[in-house]
């Protein structure tokens, strides 16, 4: 007997599933339940170090850190005193010392690092090998010992103070470090603040003509970006006023007085980062330019453009999107690896402050806490505005 024309079809009916076995609910059950399996390790960790601090009679919490430190620091970017500065003040001394070799090496590491990425690719069959020998070697060798060989081999190998090397301008070089005059700069802080304000007002200028373009790509954007940088800095220098004296360092019999010191630590932690940084650096390099299109290159050749304007105009533009991530990373190792200058006597933060500031507090969870904190903000600080940087240079999805 079949069914009469438009009837409903009955469906059939599936029982429930029980809330604890379906997939969603589970998922949250045991996400819970490592959630405070985790707070509970966490908690007994914290219960037994207080419970072995306390037995030990060492004292907990950072009421240290406006103590009078009581030693000095040969390096200081701020104004610092053995005996009226707090363990809090050497911290930011430690901390400016290490942005100070981050920042310089980086520099350094990615002018270097360019350079030999793009002369491994050379048609100079030598150039091409000296960089090749130079990656090689460098990557193959540890950062520690390159470090050592710069200080005790290269620069501890100077003359000492009585046979110093005068260098032109009124200089010195010796085994204690590199004495330069020191130039004083009145109002300097005014002009320095315009600019950064100038840089803040280029970096705009550049992402606003990325999206209107009113300028061209020619010399009249780079002329608005040029005037943008110097100019503030110039009309704050004619209107406050600056003024500029040099302090020349002079010869005395066991020692130099006056100008500015370039610590041989400082120089050998500097330079050892760089080279080393910058082998890797090269490679990514290589890398990026290989992965761009051979079709690219044939094609800047057809327009007319010789090699380096190729490079400049064409190739590394395009090979910029796969060179950043690892690029990236160096930069993030060369932040860390600078930790190895306590092993040279270079007065960075973990020299500072997790070797004296810890052995004259005896509060090492403290030190150590906050020295992973802020390396841990460093790298993550670095991580952002590379990959900030990385998305502004990757053309939109069509």
């Amino acid at each position: 007997m079949s069914e009469r024309a438009g009837a409903p079809v009955p469906t059939a009916s599936f029982p429930e599933v029980p809330l604890w076995r379906r997939p969603r609910v589970r998922g949250i059950v045991y996400q819970v339940v490592l959630c405070l399996v985790v707070a509970a390790l966490a908690w007994a960790a914290v219960a037994n170090v207080s419970e072995n601090l306390a037995r030990a009679q060492i004292a907990t919490g950072f009421g240290f850190w406006n103590v009078t430190a009581g030693f000095d620091i040969s390096q200081t970017l701020i104004s610092y005193s053995a005996q009226a500065s707090t363990y809090g003040r050497a911290f930011w001394v430690g901390l400016l010392n290490t942005l100070l070799v981050a920042v310089l090496g980086i520099v350094l590491a990615t002018i270097l690092g360019f350079l030999i990425g793009i002369g491994r690719l050379s048609q100079n069959w030598l150039v091409a090998k000296l960089c090749g020998g130079f990656v090689e070697l460098i990557r193959n060798i540890p950062l520690l010992l390159q470090l050592l060989f710069w200080y005790n081999a290269v620069l501890k190998a100077l003359p000492d103070i009585r046979t110093s090397i005068a260098l032109p301008g009124g200089g010195f070089l010796n085994n204690r470090g590199l004495f330069l005059p020191d130039p004083q700069i009145g109002g300097g802080g005014a002009v320095g603040i315009a600019l950064l304000v100038g840089v803040a007002l280029a970096i705009g200028f550049g992402a606003l003509h990325e999206r209107v373009g009113a300028f061209g790509r020619g010399g009249r954007r780079a002329l608005v970006t040029v005037l943008l940088v110097l100019v503030p800095p110039a009309v704050t220098a004619a209107v406050v006023g600056v003024s500029i004296a040099f302090s020349y360092p002079e010869m005395g019999r066991f020692n130099i007085r006056g100008g500015l010191e370039v610590l041989p630590e400082f120089v050998a932690l500097l330079v050892g980062l760089a080279i080393y940084t910058a082998a890797f650096i090269a490679e990514a390099v290589r890398a990026g330019l290989m992965a761009v299109p051979k079709g690219q290159t044939e094609a800047a050749s057809a327009l007319g453009l010789r090699r380096g304007p190729a490079l400049r105009l064409v190739i590394v533009p395009q090979a910029m999107r796969v060179i950043v991530p690892p690029l990236t990373n160096q930069y993030l190792n060369l932040t860390k690896n600078s930790s190895l200058a306590v092993a040279i006597g270079y007065p960075d933060l973990v020299q500072i402050f997790t070797g004296t500031v810890l052995n004259n507090t005896g509060q090492a969870v403290e030190v150590v806490v906050i020295t992973m904190a802020v390396y841990l903000s460093i790298s993550l600080a670095t991580s952002a505005l590379m990959n900030w940087y990385n998305a502004w240079i990757t053309p939109a999805e069509r």
